[in-house]
């Protein structure tokens, strides 16, 4: 029994690490190539190099770091090529959840969604990599409605990916096409046009990477235990601290 709960603290503490890191990658706090050594993120949780090392094995698995020779681990750097494919494959992938999902949402799951979107909105003009971490949540939100683990799964891994090459290969850009597009969607699934919705996820996503794919982020060089420090906070201090602008401390 004892040893049933040591396994299942130490797998709690490697699912904090994994989702503090996925946060830090998706609203760019990490950038692509970043390097994410095992004692740092230790003394940032506060675990041990053992439950570090866990937590990157397991987003190496997901496409999000790169583990390399020595066990140095850094944030995955994607080709363009690379991330022009995991657009292509996303846009197959959201297109079966929108599929299952026409004509077969209740009342609750589209006020959610559209709640979900007017939060996209208000952050609208404000720090890009908010905008992109909720739209990429929105998505989430479609697929975990299909209640299909796999689908859930693979978009989930697949949409983390895509915001690790928009924060590589992107410019700026306004989210209000975005938004728009999220609401045409809405309309659809509701409506139940299967065809309809499928084109629209289609050309949203397209639209998406035709709008960011485009030139190379320059790298910003913090010390990245400054960076993990409010990913590591327990969720309610985090909390407090996302009503800030994202980039208040820099």
């Amino acid at each position: 029994m004892a040893r049933d709960t040591a396994g299942k603290a130490s797998s709690d503490k490697v699912g904090t690490i994994c989702r503090a890191l996925r946060r830090a990658i998706i609203e760019q706090a990490l950038e692509p190539g970043a390097k994410l050594p095992e004692d740092a993120l230790g003394e940032s949780f506060g675990v041990s190099r053992t439950i570090a090392r866990h937590a990157l094995g397991q987003l190496a698995a997901e496409g999000l770091v790169e583990l390399r020779r020595n066990r140095i681990a850094v944030v995955a750097t994607p080709s363009w090529q690379e991330a022009r494919d995991t657009f292509d494959i996303r846009i197959e992938l959201e297109r079966l959840v929108v599929r299952q999902l026409a004509g077969r949402l209740g009342k609750a799951q589209l006020a959610a969604l559209r709640a979900h979107v007017d939060a996209e909105d208000a952050v609208r003009g404000g720090a890009d990599a908010v905008s992109i971490r909720l739209a990429t949540e929105f998505h989430i939100l479609l697929a975990t409605m299909t209640e299909s683990p796999i689908l859930i799964r693979y978009v989930s891994e697949i949409a983390y990916r895509c915001c690790l090459t928009l924060s590589l290969f992107s410019r700026p850009h306004s989210s209000e096409c975005a938004i728009n597009e999220h609401r045409l969607l809405i309309d659809a699934l509701e409506k139940g046009d299967t065809e309809q919705v499928m084109s629209l996820m289609h050309h949203h996503l397209d639209s998406v990477a035709e709008r960011a794919l485009v030139a190379q982020a320059k790298p910003r060089g913090r010390n990245i235990v400054d960076i993990l420090a409010p990913y590591a906070e327990p969720p309610a201090v985090q909390a407090i601290s996302r009503k800030r602008p994202l980039n208040a401390a820099e």
